[in-house]
C-alpha cells in the first residue's frame, strides 16, 4: 500500500525550475518585512502546500483524461488530501491571527490554476509561455503577502514588491524558452539570426533594467535596486550571442537556477537599503 501512495512523480512537482518561482518571492517578502514570525511560518506552509498541490491535482486530471493509468489514483487522492489539509490549517491560523485579507490573493490563483487544468485536460498545457508568465505572477503575490505579515499590516509597497519580482520571473521564462530553442540547433547561427531568435528575451530584460534604473535615479526605488536586473540583462545578452547548441536541458536549468539565486540575493541586499 505504501508503494502505491509514495510515488515521487505524483507527490513532488517534476518541473524543477518552477521551485525558484515560489521560493524567491517568499524569501524576498520575508526579508523585506524584516520579520519571520508564526504568521510568516503559516504563510510559508500555505504557499508551499498550494504549490505542491498542483502536482497531484494535475495527475488526477490526467487520469480522468486517459493520460495516466488508474493505478496512480490512490496516490493522487492521498497527496491532494495531505497538501489541502496542510494549506487549510495554515490558512485558518492566518485568519485567527488577523491576516484574513491575504486570502483575497487566492482568487486569481484559483482562476489561473483552473485554466491550467483545463489545458491539461485538452493535452495542450505544454509550451504555453503566456500561461506560465501569468502563473508566476500569481506565485509572486507571496512576496506581497510575506511583506505585509512581516510589518504586521497592509502597505501599498507590497504591490511594488510583487511587480518587481514578477518582472524578473517573466523575463526568466522568456529567456528559458530561448535557450531551449537554441539547443535544438545543429550549429550556431549568424549574428543576425541569433539576435532575431533572442529579441523578445533581450527586450524583456532590457525593459526591466531600464525601468528599475530610471525609478532608482528618480528615488522611487532604492538606489542600487537596478543591480539584480543588470545581472539578468547581462546573462540574457550573453545567452543571445552564445547559443546553447547541443546543451542538455539540465545544464540550461542549472545555469538559470544559479542566476536566479544570485538575482534574489542581490535584490534582498539592495532592497534593504530602502
Amino acid at each position: 500500500m505504501q508503494s502505491q501512495l509514495f510515488k515521487k512523480h505524483i507527490a513532488i512537482p517534476q518541473d524543477h525550475g518552477s521551485w525558484v518561482f515560489i521560493l524567491s518571492p517568499l524569501i524576498i517578502g520575508i526579508c523585506a518585512g524584516k520579520t519571520f514570525n508564526y504568521a510568516s511560518f503559516n504563510l510559508t506552509v500555505a504557499a508551499m502546500s498550494a504549490f505542491m498541490l498542483r502536482q497531484p491535482v494535475t495527475t488526477l486530471v490526467k487520469i480522468h483524461a486517459g493520460r495516466r493509468p488508474k493505478s496512480d489514483l490512490p496516490a493522487a487522492r492521498f497527496w491532494i488530501a495531505a497538501y489541502a489539509s496542510a494549506a487549510a490549517l495554515a490558512i485558518i491560523a492566518l485568519i485567527l491571527e488577523g491576516f484574513g485579507y491575504i486570502l483575497y490573493l487566492v482568487l486569481p490563483g484559483a482562476l489561473v490554476f483552473g485554466w491550467h487544468l483545463w489545458l491539461v485536460s485538452k493535452r495542450d498545457e505544454r509550451k504555453q509561455a503566456g500561461v506560465e508568465i501569468i502563473a508566476t505572477g500569481i506565485l509572486s503575490l507571496s512576496a506581497a503577502a510575506a511583506y505585509w505579515i512581516g510589518i504586521g499590516r497592509y502597505d501599498p509597497i507590497g504591490w511594488l514588491l510583487w511587480i518587481l519580482v514578477w518582472m524578473q520571473s517573466a523575463a526568466s521564462i522568456i529567456y528559458a524558452y530561448l535557450r531551449l530553442a537554441q539547443r535544438t540547433l545543429t550549429a550556431p547561427p549568424a549574428r543576425r539570426e541569433q539576435w532575431q531568435m533572442g529579441f523578445h528575451a533581450a527586450l524583456y530584460a532590457a525593459f526591466n533594467l531600464a525601468s528599475t534604473l530610471t525609478l532608482s535615479l528618480l528615488t522611487f526605488l532604492p538606489a542600487w535596486l537596478f543591480l539584480p536586473y543588470l545581472l539578468q540583462w547581462a546573462e540574457t545578452v550573453w545567452g543571445v550571442f552564445h547559443p546553447a547548441v547541443g546543451w542538455k536541458p539540465t545544464r540550461i536549468g542549472v545555469r538559470q537556477l544559479i542566476v536566479s539565486i544570485l538575482w534574489t540575493v542581490l535584490f534582498i541586499a539592495t532592497w534593504r537599503t530602502i
